[in-house]
């Protein structure tokens, strides 16, 4: 029993001397469990790296949204019911849209909320012409970033009671000014498909021949100027509508100009553009006439495209060298030249 009790006291002393040699935290080969077939060590999971928001170009997407301006009347010959009725601007919307860039629009796509908020361009059709016969300008605008709305005047229009009556021109400014308020109101709302879609610091006015004029006259005249506009695209337009232009302070503006137009002479959009303040560029288009280089698919057409997008670049977007892009595409050997500055 003494001979037992000596050799377990020395397993004893053994073990106690096993253990001292150990480092700190290490445990005997014998008390460390192997799971077999079991899973392998947790490891840190990876922060997904977020996807960038979407770029130009975009697809294009078109609505088309109604307006009502109660504070103004239409009145007879020119209503349907042959009593005074309020102003109504029905609007086309072309907008960033999610999906594939291509050259259609896309009734009610999704729009691409996450690239936003985008600039807006208010378009004026001209005497008699709905928004749709400048289709491929105002996609090509929507495609390079901007929400891009015309609304179809209620008394210039093909589809006018007793015909398009070009003197309510004088009233188409208001409109345009209304129609910029309601769209910053559908961008400024919790839902809908322009919710937060708009820079409302970043507006350009834009128009051809009688739209241009209305454009003009919202950007420049003292009869009607709109302070909101920050740059304005002019298309064969002229100093039509009543009041002063080129106040001090006026915005950017690129006029674009057919050679060849006997509407709306050359010398007209030359006259605007010399009272305009710099800066200021002036788009010849050699030959061109009154209204293919807008809406029709020829090389005059491509140069306007490119030019006033370059243009809309630097003016609302602030983007590099896009000024000297402008310069490039705008100086077209035999189809256009681009000057000012």
């Amino acid at each position: 029993m003494a001979g037992a009790l000596v050799v377990l006291a020395g397993l004893v002393v053994a073990a106690l001397a096993f253990a001292r040699a150990l480092p700190t935290g290490a445990r005997p080969a014998a008390a460390t469990r192997t799971m077999t077939g079991g899973p392998p060590p947790a490891s840190p999971s990876a922060t997904p790296t977020p996807s960038p928001p979407p770029s130009a170009p975009f697809a294009v997407g078109l609505r088309v949204v109604t307006f009502v301006d109660h504070r103004r009347e239409v009145l007879p010959p020119h209503t349907a019911s042959g009593r005074p009725e309020p102003r109504v601007l029905r609007t086309d919307v072309w907008y960033p849209a999610l999906g594939t860039p291509g050259t259609s629009d896309v009734a009610e796509a999704p729009p691409a909320r996450a690239g936003g908020p985008f600039p807006l361009v208010v378009f004026g059709p001209g005497f008699d012409m709905y928004p749709s016969a400048y289709e491929p300008l105002l996609h090509a605008w929507a495609r390079a970033g901007f929400v891009v709305v015309a609304p179809t005047f209620p008394l210039t229009n093909p589809g006018t009671p007793g015909g398009p009556y070009e003197a309510d021109m004088v009233n188409q400014p208001r409109d345009m000014a209304f129609v910029t308020t309601r769209i910053l109101e559908l961008s400024s709302a919790r839902t809908g498909f322009l919710q937060g879609m708009v820079d409302a610091a970043e507006i350009a006015v834009a128009g051809q021949s009688d739209g241009g004029d209305t454009a003009l006259a919202d950007a420049y005249s003292s009869c009607c100027r709109d302070p909101r506009v920050r740059a304005a695209v002019i298309l064969s337009g002229q100093q039509l509508l009543p009041g002063t232009y080129g106040p001090p302070g006026g915005p950017p503006l690129l006029a674009a100009q057919g050679t060849g137009d006997t509407i709306n002479v050359p010398e007209d959009t030359t006259q605007l553009y010399e009272d305009a303040r710099p800066p200021k560029y002036l788009l010849l288009l050699l030959g061109a006439d009154h209204l293919e280089p807008y809406t029709a698919r020829t090389p005059w057409e491509k140069v306007v495209v490119r030019a006033s997008i370059a243009f809309l670049d630097a003016e609302l977007k602030g983007v590099p060298g896009a000024l000297a892009r402008m310069r490039a595409v705008g100086n077209a050997p035999g189809i256009a030249t681009l000057s000012g500055g």
